[in-house]
């Protein structure tokens, strides 16, 4: 065997063991893979910190830009360098703080701090209040004096000089809302210069001479020296990451007031509620909340470790308050304590304790301190105010809100059609087929296995002929083949991540040997984005769009299964600094790219795996590689929940569980609770067995194409709320304190979620169910989603359970639109007819809207769109415009009619209606509630009272 053999023989038995240490990881999650608290420096030493009151204090207060500027000095050391510190207030009472080294110190930091660029919006900064005067009092109770900053009419922000502590409170009440350094545990480790050897060894001969005095500190000097080593270098088991300028963590405490619990910081598969970590009661072993974007495969539920995205915002909710919301803009990773009470008993801090608070630690890595502070006092505003800073959820295309199918891999053209086949045969939407990685030639995106897949634009346009589309995979590991045109180009232009050498980083992925492109540089992001075009991605069509697996990054032989912290990017920043943001960055170039690709008319899908606070704006997003268990399906509940209060509003589960084979009642009530994801997609692994919904059986095959018609009869309603979702920040899914703030039965329970104001729906979690408690909120009543029956708001039902659904209610005082035709996809429905399924009040009375557009472009952006609003009150069922009617703006029109008005909870027996519009009486009959067999007792029911519904008209009940 000649060397080169010898060479290529010895690459290839590496890749082997390789993927077998990694597939090994894929049957069963190694905690030791992944660094705790402990195994991570900074966090190790933040969390030693006790807290006490604050040595630091603010000093050289002014205005400065319509900003509280100042320095934050130590009163104890002055040889530490001042900090500098900026306070600004935004409309919607928004309060940013940033606190940052001093670049006129002297000497100055060796380099600057990674902000992180391109997640706060442009049109945010034109929403700053720029502050005309500085209010200094010293406020009841203090010794020194504080600086106030006006929020709004309701609330102001208080920085306290000495010792330094930031604060929001109410004006008329002075009560505290959020407060940062009030247990004073804020540090902030300065960039430093590593000096030379012969500097370090005079140190260490003048250090010795000092230490010959007294011999007893022999130990604590050997400390001293291996801790100054650690400065520069950090360890975890094989890897030794490089630290050239020291360590550069940030930490610092939070406290939320009038607080019951803390939601938020995805992704991980926990509660809802984020439990307490740290703190009286909990076992000294206990581990902080981790947000740092990993590769994490089959993970664990009800585990504070972190998965594949990262969202360091925080909400909190409480009776007395209402919500707040705390966001560091910190793209390092991070770790966070929520801590219990009594945490800080011998701290000798005295905080007001007339309200219920809870406290947390914030730690980082890397960075500076960019934080918003968001008072509420309600949920919606603080989401509101919230994605006003990173940006409203894109407007997904209609055919994405439906159901995808999905699996590692089809395995070729026939496979592809013959799945296509069967969905027609069984009488079973669907709108998207994926293809994994196995599509492409050896693992090189934008290449097609031409053996497999010999006429990918065929095989994709007989999908879009009945209104389907196609999804594939582009991941960011490049293979490293000379005669790869991707890896060619972006050699020669040098635009991969570097190693700490400046040499293209090198790492193992599904390719094997792999680069990464460095999108933290917006020419790359530009150049990655022109790959999507037609010329480029030979075999694409415009019915082709686009899945970004493993970019957290994903590098199988790194530390923890990613890059070295010590990897260099655009600009010298260290990949330590902006790891959780990798993947965000490669996601915006992706959707960049189809949307470049259509000439800017394309609103683009990409679905990514890594995600990061503004990731909303470029696509959906789904929670990894979960597991075909009962305790899976019920964590992906809580899991949506979160990334939805976090913006992330368009997400979803793998229905089914990625890996493992799901018995059918587990797959059936998977697709039950699946149809109400905002994103709907089944996976699978690819050494599952096939599980596409005709496979279990004709009567288990009944129920998963029930539950998928129920998605698409919705779908009026769900692409209304994705609307929403995109003008307020809202989300589709929603806890239920989110609809009623002030019930606090609903405040931990994350087994139950609102869809929109009007749906609520349990899930079913456990096998052979045969009666479950369900909680419904409010005063009002409740309807049976399927039958229409009553249940009174406000009270714990007990409820018998069928295999045939899942409880799910509509709220009393809300109409919803449906469309109750079966068609092949979306895209053939959208001329069809809707039903309005009225739910009146006890005062007979409900309301609903509808937002209809053409589903794909972005003239919804120039007005060309419908939006009616839907009021029932006195007898009359009254349709109003909402989209704006001024000149200029764009027509969207459809003749497209109300073919059903369903009256649920009517008091009055009617038997006829007047359509004023046409002056035509329709009669009123009883009939069922849902099409499809039947279903259901009779109800009241106006068929065909034929208006459109562009139009404004009123049916009155006679």
């Amino acid at each position: 065997m000649n060397p080169p053999q010898m060479k290529n023989l010895t690459l290839l038995l590496l890749l082997l063991l390789l993927f077998s240490l990694h597939l090994t990881s894929v049957l069963s999650w190694k905690k030791d893979e992944f660094r705790n608290c402990n195994q991570t420096p900074f966090c190790k030493r933040a969390r030693s910190r006790k807290p006490a009151p604050s040595s630091l204090i603010a000093t050289h207060v002014s205005l400065s830009d319509g900003e509280l500027v100042a320095k934050i000095t130590n009163r104890r050391d002055d040889q530490i360098k001042p900090l500098i510190l900026s306070l600004s207030a935004y409309q919607d009472g928004i309060l940013r703080l940033k606190i940052d080294e001093d670049p006129s110190s002297i000497p100055p930091p060796p380099k600057k701090r990674f902000e992180v660029p391109d997640v706060v919006v442009p049109e945010f900064a034109s929403k700053k209040l720029w502050l005309q005067k500085l209010d200094t009092k010293t406020l009841d109770g203090d010794s020194s004096p504080s600086s106030i900053v006006y929020l709004n009419e309701e609330y102001d922000a208080v920085l306290r000089h000495e010792p330094f502590e930031i604060y929001v409170r109410d004006k008329s009440s002075g009560k505290r809302v959020i407060s940062l350094n009030s247990h004073g545990l804020f540090d902030f480790e300065q960039l430093k210069h590593k000096k030379p050897k012969s500097d370090q060894e005079e140190e260490k001969h003048d250090h010795d001479q000092y230490q010959d005095d007294d011999q007893d500190h022999d130990q604590e000097q050997v400390k001293e020296e291996k801790d100054e080593d650690e400065d520069w270098a950090e360890r975890f088991r094989s890897h030794t990451d490089s630290r050239p300028y020291g360590p550069q963590s940030i930490s610092f405490d939070v406290s939320f007031y009038g607080a019951d619990f803390v939601y938020g910081i995805p992704e991980r598969a926990t509660s809802f509620a984020l439990k307490p970590t740290r703190g009286p009661g909990l076992e000294d072993h206990s581990e902080p909340y981790r947000l740092f974007n990993l590769d994490v495969f089959e993970y664990v539920h009800d585990a504070p470790f972190g998965l594949y995205g990262s969202i360091p915002f925080m909400i909190s909710h409480g009776k007395s308050h209402g919500t707040s919301g705390f966001f560091w803009l910190n793209a390092a990773e991070m770790q966070i304590d929520v801590l219990t009470a009594g945490w800080d008993a011998d701290s000798g801090i005295s905080l007001p304790s007339d309200r219920s608070r809870i406290d947390t630690l914030w730690m980082s890595e890397a960075g500076i301190v960019d934080a918003f502070f968001f008072v509420g006092p309600k949920p919606k505003d603080v989401v509101r105010q919230y994605t006003s800073v990173t940006g409203t959820p894109a407007m997904p295309q209609l055919f994405a809100t439906a159901y995808h199918q999905c699996r590692w891999n089809y395995r070729d053209e026939e496979d592809v059609e013959n799945v296509d086949a069967k969905f027609d045969e069984n009488n079973i939407p669907y709108d998207v087929l994926w293809l994994d990685i196995e599509h492409t030639d050896g693992k090189r995106y934008f290449t097609w296995d031409r053996a497999m897949f010999p006429h990918p634009e065929e095989m994709q346009n007989k999908l879009a002929a009945k209104g389907r589309h196609m999804v594939t995979i582009v991941d960011p590991h490049t293979k490293r083949d000379d005669g790869y045109f991707l890896h060619k180009e972006a050699t020669q232009k040098g635009y991969y991540v570097k190693d700490a050498n400046g040499n293209d980083f090198d790492g193992w992925c599904w390719p094997g040997s792999s680069s990464y492109p460095d999108t933290l540089n917006p020419e790359i992001r530009s150049w990655w984005a022109d790959r999507f075009s037609y010329e480029n991605y030979v075999g694409s069509t415009p019915s082709l769009y686009i899945w970004n697996d493993m970019n957290e990054p994903s590098v199988f032989n790194g530390p923890e299964l990613t890059m070295p912290r010590d990897a260099l990017h655009y600009g010298g920043v260290e990949h330590r600094e902006l790891h959780n943001v990798y993947g965000y960055y490669f996601h915006m170039a992706t959707a960049d790219g189809l949307q470049k690709r259509g000439n800017g008319k394309d609103r683009p899908f990409v679905l990514s795996r890594a995600i990061f606070a503004g990731s909303q704006r470029h696509g959906a997003i789904w929670t990894g590689d979960n597991t075909a268990e009962w305790e899976h399906l019920r964590v992906s509940v809580p899991m949506i929940l979160s990334l939805g209060l976090t913006g992330i509003s368009f997400s979803g589960a793998d229905v089914g569980g990625f890996f493992g084979n799901p018995e059918p009642e587990l797959l059936v009530r998977w697709y039950q609770v699946g149809a109400f994801y905002p994103f709907f997609r089944a996976h699978a692994h690819h050494d599952t067995k096939r599980r596409e919904p005709w496979l279990f059986g004709e009567r288990n095959t009944e129920l998963i194409r029930d539950a998928i018609h129920v998605r698409y009869m919705l779908l009026p309603y769900f692409y209304t709320l994705f609307r929403e979702a995109n003008t307020s920040g809202v989300p589709v899914v929603r806890p239920l304190w989110m609809e009623f703030p002030s019930e606090e039965a609903t405040f931990n329970n994350d087994e139950a979620f609102m869809v929109g104001n009007s749906i609520l729906v349990q899930g079913i979690y456990t096998e052979r169910v045969k009666h479950a408690s369900v909680y419904l909120p409010g005063k009002q009543s409740w309807y049976d989603l399927r039958t229409g029956t009553t249940y009174k708001g406000g009270m714990t039902h007990k409820l018998d359970i069928s295999e045939d659904s899942i409880p799910a209610f509509q709220r009393a005082g809300t109409i919803i639109p449906r469309k109750d035709r079966f068609r092949r996809s979306s895209t053939q429905m959208v001329n069809d007819p809707y039903t309005l399924v009225i739910a009146l009040n006890s005062s007979q009375a409900a309301e609903g809207e509808l937002y209809v557009d053409d589903g794909k472009s972005f003239d919804f952006k120039n007005g060309a769109y419908i939006h009616r609003r839907f009021v029932f009150a006195d007898g009359k069922l009254t349709s109003v415009n909402l989209a704006p009617t001024s000149p200029g703006n764009s027509r969207f029109s459809t003749s497209s009619v109300v073919e059903r008005i369903i009256l649920l909870g009517n008091a009055s027996g009617p038997k006829r209606a007047h359509i004023e519009s046409t002056n035509l009486n329709v009669d009123i009959e009883l009939g069922p509630l849902w099409l499809q067999r039947g279903r259901g007792s009779g109800v009241v029911t106006i068929r065909k009272p034929g208006v459109r519904i562009a139009d404004d008209w009123t049916i009155k009940i006679l």
